[in-house]
């Protein structure tokens, strides 16, 4: 007999409602669930085939270890053994900071790793952390740091009552959205302008946004920090100035800002970011006369040299233009579950010991990992454990970084693949089925255009003998305590759920009363793992019943008893309350960018660049490097190609469909040329994420399916100099028809890459 079971969708920032029709554990169809308040029955590709992800032959069921050169399969107890002494050996004898961490981007989307990665990490006591925020967002989270106060404090657009939607570097039509949480994003693109609203995507590319826009603009890769700074120079020289009105008391530093930003005029960043003065002054007076405009950027403007001075300009736009904080501009979500009083935002705090690279929200930039690994000394990183991350696949010098891995004393990972990074393992700890763990998203919760919450309880059970992803991670952090072997789990959980219960008492805005942390503990008694820890958020969250003392408050129960989630309203103001300065303002003069925009001028002022940049690509079917083994999903199509121009695929001697070596300072691939007259003269793209076919990786459909790496081609020292994420977009490259050799008769097009520039932090 069948059964349906209710949940949230895990695989991108969407979070839709999936109605899974199943025949015991085994999935019959998935749709997208009509009566989900949030998505409304909408479905993309990936979610559909959630079925056939779970059901991958080559999905690990059983931990693996290392026995005499080979990845065989043990017992839990043999894989966590292992772990203890080979642990406690590489820290003994060379400190908490030989042992490195790296958190994948799925953390974000499990359950797990949004609650036990903190205590793991704790637990390590190592400096030497990082995540794919370095290579994604991490610019972001910065700018907003120094802005608001709180690096997770990221405005985004009230899509749903905007009636100017300004896109810079996204494509939200393939990603689903990202820094964005909106289920059936094309829908709600359509429906803007419908309403008779302007959406204009700013790309190198004309992408699937871009040609549904009302307008498109081919800017130069890497260069909107100059138009930005020409649009917020155009507003403030032209007293245009339109602070939203329970703003105007609380931002400090605009007239240094003014001043620094004097020098980006229209007609200097014109010709630097390929985009017309005129053009330039009409979008600054549409932004401040549009009632409700909203400007909003992704990878394309975080993964530059300038992702931060980027992301913070966004937001200044945003904010002198009169639409940050209010209806139909970019606004902040308030999620049900608590997230905790912040200090005021503080960065580089410690360094990376080699390249100097600052330190960020408790994480190192992912760039300097290689150097940590390969430089001797006091410090030196001896082992590492990645968590949901496959850094070969997705971080730059990925050749030089497999080596570098493939050297470590210790290699632990937590991962449902023998990968490009976890071929490397000692020991591979797999997390369940999608379906056999239970589900809330957090992290998408506080980017979401509509408050609302979604509880999704295991659909599955466990194997026998499998461990929950949770398990893991609290028999992680139990052994980097020195726990002994077996882990008693559920004490270790209870010194988790003890801590964040204190941690709640001790917090003025969680909404615990006068209790302490014992009797928090109490109310949540009858429940254990994640639950419990949920139940303690929502609870204290800005809509819970605060423990008993608002009746009709949220509890994880609640919750729980609506299948198809709880609206919770559209966003609302919160500033300046939900500001964490120092001074308690908006504080725009952050003396790190107001330094960096000098280094912009001088790029405004240099001569236009020549030969050919290399820019990412999304696939709405694919989600970085996670997703590449089902069959169903790829349809056998040959995704990884190098789009050229037609003018440019001609001068390098190019045609569709021949195959080319792309060539970057520290690498080269070579692929399949696909002409597409969708980009800008000077620009060729290749997806991320491909490249699965090296020794080891166990990845059956993933290796047939072909594909190169594009972070073979990325220099782990361009790096944005604030933040220290890496450049992903705008690469110099050259290319030349494979096979062909380096003949002076050869054809040739692109420029060598400059050499590297470092920065000291």
């Amino acid at each position: 007999m069948t059964r349906t079971a209710i949940r949230t969708c895990p695989l991108c920032e969407a979070t839709c409602g999936l109605a899974i029709e199943l025949d015991g554990d085994r999935v019959v169809s998935v749709r997208g669930d009509g009566q989900d308040v949030f998505s409304a029955g909408y479905l993309c590709p990936k979610g559909a085939l959630l079925g056939d992800l779970d059901a991958d032959p080559d999905r690990l069921r059983t931990p693996r270890i290392r026995r005499d050169g080979d990845l065989v399969e043990a017992s839990w107890e043999e894989a966590f053994d292992l772990v203890a002494t080979r642990l406690s050996t590489v820290r003994a004898e060379h400190g908490n900071d030989a042992v490195a961490i790296y958190l994948g981007n799925p953390n974000a989307h499990t359950l797990a790793g949004q609650l036990y990665n903190r205590p793991l990490i704790k637990a390590l006591a190592t400096r030497n952390v990082h995540s794919a925020s370095s290579v994604d967002q991490l610019p972001k989270h910065i700018s907003c740091g120094l802005l608001f106060g709180d690096p997770l404090a990221i405005p985004v657009p009230d899509i749903d009552r905007t009636e100017m939607l300004v896109i810079l570097g996204g494509n939200p039509r393939v990603s689903n959205g990202s820094l964005m949480t909106a289920p059936d994003l094309p829908g709600r693109l359509t429906e803007l302008r419908r309403r008779g609203g302007r959406l204009v995507v700013i790309d190198p590319k004309r992408t699937r946004t871009a040609a549904r826009a009302d307008e498109h603009l081919a800017i130069r890769p890497g260069t909107d920090v100059l138009l930005l700074a020409a649009i917020a120079r155009t507003v403030f020289t032209e007293d245009l100035v339109a602070i939203p009105g329970h703003l105007q008391d609380h931002v400090v530093g605009l007239d240094e800002v003014a001043q620094t930003l004097a020098p980006f005029t229209p007609a200097a960043a014109a010709p630097a970011c390929g985009i017309d003065a005129s053009t330039i002054q009409r979008m600054a007076h549409d932004l401040v006369r549009t009632d409700g405009a909203c400007v909003y950027g992704r990878l394309g403007t975080t993964a530059t040299d300038f992702g931060t001075t980027t992301s913070w300009l966004v937001d200044v736009v945003n904010l002198i233009t009169g639409n940050l904080d209010v209806p139909g501009g970019a606004m902040f979500p308030r999620p049900a579950h608590h997230r905790g009083s912040r200090r005021p935002f503080r960065m580089n705090r410690w360094q990376s010991r080699v390249t100097g690279l600052p330190e960020a929200i408790g994480e190192l930039p992912v760039a300097g990992l290689i150097d940590e690994i390969e430089t001797p000394g006091d410090g030196q990183v001896r082992a590492l454990l990645t968590v949901g991350g496959n850094p070969v696949a997705s971080t730059p010098d990925s050749e030089r970084l497999d080596a570098a891995i493939g050297s470590l004393n210790l290699v632990i990972s937590v991962d449902p693949y023998i990968n490009a990074t976890s071929r490397h393992a000692d020991v591979i700890l797999p997390p369940p089925a999608t379906l056999q763990r239970s589900h809330m998203d957090l992290s998408f919760a506080a980017l979401s255009v509509r408050n609302v919450v979604n509880y999704s309880p295991p659909a599955c059970a466990l194997d026998p003998g499998q461990l929950d992803e949770w398990e893991i991670l609290v028999s992680l952090a139990a052994i980097a305590t020195g726990a002994p072997t077996p882990i008693d789990i559920d004490g270790a959980d209870d010194v988790v759920a003890a801590q964040l219960a204190a941690g709640l008492v001790r917090d003025p805005a969680a909404a615990t009363g006068d209790l302490d942390a014992d009797a928090l503990l109490q109310t949540v008694e009858h429940r254990r793992g994640p639950e419990r820890l949920l139940d303690l958020l929502v609870r204290a969250g800005p809509y819970g019943d605060g423990f008993g003392a608002e009746p009709d408050g949220l509890t994880l129960a609640a919750i729980e008893a609506r299948p198809h989630g709880i609206d919770l309203g559209p966003l609302t103001s919160r500033l300046p309350d939900a500001l964490s300065t120092a001074s308690g303002n908006i504080e725009v003069a952050a003396e790190a960018v107001l330094a960096d925009l000098e280094r912009a001028r001088q790029r405004c002022e240099a001569a236009e660049p020549q030969g050919l940049v290399l820019i990412g690509r999304r696939h709405l079917r694919t989600n970085n490097s996670w997703s590449h083994n089902v069959a169903a999903l790829t349809k056998g199509q040959d995704l990884c190609t190098l789009q050229v121009t037609p003018g440019d695929a001609e001068d390098a001697g190019l045609t569709d469909g021949d195959s080319v070596t792309v060539r970057s300072r520290i690498g080269s691939v070579t692929t399949t040329v696909e002409i597409c007259e969708d980009l800008r003269q000077g620009v060729v793209s290749l997806p991320h994420g491909f490249g699965h076919d090296l020794a080891g990786v166990e990845l059956a459909v993933a290796c047939r399916g072909g594909g190169v790496n594009s972070n073979v081609l990325t220099d782990r020292h361009a790096v944005d100099p604030v933040s220290g994420n890496a450049v992903l977009n705008g690469i110099p490259v050259e290319l030349t028809p494979a096979g062909a050799g380096d003949g002076a008769d050869i054809p040739r097009i692109g420029r060598s890459a400059t050499p590297p520039m470092r920065f000291g932090l």
